[in-house]
């Protein structure tokens, strides 16, 4: 796979509540290739989103891609990943020091905010996940 466009969520019901994320997975022509989900326990929303940001990045060094576009409607996150923001929370800096060590082994890495109206499948995976995990 050459090219990847993964489109990232997650979200808490509560903050910390319950977590989760969902990730779609997209050729550059907007056909689906996967979608990922997973709970994560009780943690922050913001935790919630560095998970599916590591999730989405595993998926694409495993299946060796060449080039990623990331778009998330975390704009903490995406600021953080683009250099902009420093990493404060103690819980979030070894998920950001990971996800960034990921981005390092994908020769051509971009990551962008998108509004949460452009992120709608994302959302509703991080949702299911959610959902399944209370049962």
């Amino acid at each position: 796979m050459a090219s990847l466009i993964l489109r990232i969520d997650g979200g808490s019901r509560g903050n910390p509540g319950p977590a989760a994320y969902g990730v779609v997975v997209s050729d550059p022509s907007g056909a689906v290739i996967e979608r990922l989900r997973a709970s994560v326990g009780i943690q922050t929303n913001n935790y919630a989103e560095y998970c599916g940001l590591l999730a989405g990045l595993r998926y694409a060094v495993e299946r060796q891609a060449r080039q990623v576009r990331v778009y998330a409607d975390s704009q903490l996150l995406v600021r953080q990943m683009q250099g902009r923001y420093a990493v404060k929370s103690p819980n979030l800096l070894p998920l950001y020091q990971e996800a960034r060590r990921l981005a390092r082994l994908i020769p051509d890495f971009a990551i962008a905010h998108v509004y949460r109206d452009d992120n709608a499948e994302a959302d509703r995976l991080a949702n299911l996940a959610m959902d399944e995990a209370r049962g």
